[in-house]
């Protein structure tokens, strides 16, 4: 697959934001690959990791903002606080040509995508008007995370996304797989993938003090899926481009 385009689109204004949080590395390979071909680039981030938290917006505490540098702002709250910050607030009078959430540590595919706090930030800025994409990198080994894979691939996954028709209650849910960037095939156009996760768990450990916590285990299932899935086309060595939108409602339950 070409890494590169003869003419890539020239983006104008860009908000980024994330789950991971404002000093994730992910956050910061993708402001520096954006930074080419946009003419500014806005962060609004959460300061700390918000992994899992959904479309949560937070209604009961006060929201604080820290400017970390030119264009950089880390935010006590989520990720869909961080995107209707950016839009309503800091970019109200000047809006973005797009949000663009992520690169996430870790895939987001399957069942596990309602709880994406990378893809509910990029359903956020559609909800306000405002296109978006969220982007995510496989892995195996949380300590070996292939970054070069997605700084190799990410402006030409973007420039070949920039060209799709999105429909207007839609945004982009893009994986990278987790392959060396000479091993990663083509860029194809999936559906969200069933049956990826098994059961979540609840572990109960003790602590020094003799005390009980609790950490939440997600365990999961991958089953023969095709390339026409996220999860399959990960596993094919594919760019996975997944449509997701706002509708929730289980056409089996209509009849």
């Amino acid at each position: 697959m070409p890494l590169s385009s003869a003419s890539p689109r020239r983006l104008g204004r860009v908000l980024l934001t994330n789950d991971d949080g404002i000093n994730a590395p992910g956050l910061a390979l993708l402001a520096e690959r954006v930074a080419e071909v946009a003419d500014e680039v806005w962060v609004v981030a959460p300061e700390k990791d918000q992994s899992g938290m959904s479309r949560a917006v937070t209604l009961t505490a006060p929201l604080r903002v820290e400017e970390r540098g030119a264009r950089r702002y880390a935010l006590t709250g989520t990720p869909s606080d961080c995107a209707i910050f950016g839009l309503r607030h800091l970019l109200k009078d000047a809006p973005p040509d797009i949000v663009l959430s992520g690169i996430n540590r870790g895939a987001n595919v399957g069942d596990e995508v309602p709880y994406s706090g990378t893809v509910a930030a990029a359903l956020t800025a559609r909800l306000l008007g405002v296109p978006a994409m969220a982007f995510s990198l496989a892995l195996t080994d949380r300590a070996h995370v292939r970054w070069d894979t997605a700084r190799a691939l990410l402006p030409r996954v973007l420039d070949h996304a920039l060209g799709l028709r999105v429909a207007a209650n839609a945004v982009l849910n893009i994986n990278f797989p987790d392959l060396d960037p000479s091993d990663v095939g083509d860029i194809v156009v999936t559906r969200q993938s069933r049956g990826t996760l098994d059961r979540i768990d609840v572990e109960a450990r003790t602590d020094m003090r003799g005390g009980t916590y609790h950490w939440m285990a997600f365990r999961r299932h991958m089953p023969i899926l095709g390339p026409d899935t996220d999860a399959g086309a990960l596993k094919h060595g594919l760019v996975s481009i997944t449509p997701i939108g706002f509708d929730m409602t289980a056409p089996d339950g209509i009849a």
